[in-house]
C-alpha cells in the first residue's frame, strides 16, 4: 500500500507547487468608503458568491477574453489593473492587452516603444514615445503603461481616432447587429449621455453622440475579437457593461463566447448581475459637482 501512496503524494505535491500565489494587493488610496462593509469585496454576480483575489484570478485566467471596466479618475482602479495584469501574466501565456486610452494613430509608436524596451532600450520619455494623449491623466495610467511596454504581450489600441469621431458626427454610419441595436440599449445609452452632460446638450446633438458611443464600442469589440488570445481589454465602466457596451457588440460579431467581465466599482455604487460577471468594490473618490463646472464653462 505504501508504494501506491508514493505516486499519489508526488502528484499532490506537484499540484501544490504548480499553483501560483497571488501577489500582495495594493494599498487603498481613495479616501471615501473606508468603513464600508463591502470595501474590498469581490462578488460573482451570477451566483452571489464572495471570492478571494486568488479565486478571481483563477477564473479570469481560464477565459480567452477578459474585459475590465474602470472609473477613470479612481487611483485604486488603476492600481488593481496593474496588479491584475501582473498576476494574470504569471498564470497564463502571453496574449495581448488592449486599452481604450490608445488610438489607432498611436499604434505605430506603441509598437516601436515595445520593440525598444525588448532590447533593453526603453525610452526615458515614455509619454512622448507613446504619443500619450493629455486627456488621460498620466499620473493615473503611467505605472500600468510603464509595466505593459516591457512585456512580450502586444499592447494594442482599442479606440477611434479623432478624425474618425468627427466623421461620425458629420455622417452617422448605420450600426449592424441584433444585440447592440435594440431600442432598450439605445434608450439607456441616451439617458446616460443626457445625464453625463447635465441635461445641457441640445436634443439635436444626441443622435450623433449616441452613434459615437456605439461606434467606439464596436471598434473595441472588433479589436478585441482580432487580438491574440488570451486578450485583456481595459476601458471605462460603461463600455464594459454586458447589457449596453462592448459585450453586446462582440455577440453581434459572433465572438461573445468565453468573455468574462470584471467591473471595478466604488463602494455605494450598484452593479447589477446583468451588467458584469464579477464586481470588485474599492474606496471612492470625493464627490464632485461636474455639472456645476460644466455650466460654468458654458
Amino acid at each position: 500500500m505504501k508504494y501506491l501512496l508514493i505516486p499519489v503524494l508526488a502528484a499532490l505535491l506537484a499540484a501544490c507547487q504548480s499553483q501560483t500565489a497571488a501577489p500582495p494587493l495594493p494599498v487603498w488610496q481613495s479616501p471615501e468608503g473606508r468603513d464600508s462593509a463591502e470595501l474590498g469585496a469581490i462578488l460573482d454576480l451570477r451566483s452571489g458568491e464572495r471570492l478571494s483575489p486568488a479565486q478571481l484570478l483563477d477564473r479570469l485566467a481560464a477565459a480567452p477574453r477578459v474585459m475590465v471596466g474602470e472609473q477613470h479618475d479612481n487611483p485604486d482602479h488603476h492600481a488593481l489593473e496593474l496588479w491584475l495584469v501582473r498576476a494574470l501574466a504569471e498564470r497564463r501565456a502571453s496574449g495581448s492587452v488592449l486599452l481604450e486610452m490608445l488610438n489607432p494613430n498611436q499604434q505605430e509608436a506603441v509598437t516601436a516603444t515595445q520593440a525598444a524596451a525588448a532590447k533593453g532600450e526603453a525610452p526615458a520619455d515614455l509619454i512622448g514615445a507613446l504619443q500619450w494623449q493629455k486627456g488621460w491623466d498620466w499620473s493615473q495610467y503611467g505605472p500600468l503603461l510603464t509595466w505593459l511596454v516591457k512585456q512580450p504581450a502586444p499592447l494594442l489600441s482599442a479606440n477611434l481616432d479623432r478624425s474618425e469621431i468627427m466623421g461620425i458626427y458629420k455622417q452617422m454610419p448605420a450600426l449592424q447587429g441584433a444585440q447592440s441595436t435594440q431600442s432598450t440599449v439605445r434608450d439607456a445609452l441616451l439617458v446616460d449621455i443626457r445625464e453625463s452632460h447635465c441635461g445641457l446638450l441640445p436634443e439635436s446633438q444626441l443622435p450623433a453622440m449616441l452613434a459615437v458611443q456605439q461606434q467606439r464600442d464596436r471598434r473595441m469589440a472588433e479589436r478585441f475579437k482580432a487580438a491574440p488570445e488570451p486578450a485583456l481589454l481595459i476601458a471605462g465602466g460603461f463600455h464594459a457593461r454586458r447589457d449596453l457596451g462592448v459585450p453586446l457588440h462582440l455577440q453581434d460579431l459572433g465572438a461573445g463566447e468565453g468573455l468574462q467581465v470584471l467591473m471595478l466599482a466604488e463602494v455605494g455604487r450598484t452593479v447589477a448581475p446583468g451588467q458584469a460577471d464579477y464586481v470588485w468594490y474599492t474606496p471612492a473618490q470625493p464627490p464632485q459637482d461636474h455639472c456645476a463646472a460644466l455650466r460654468g464653462k458654458m
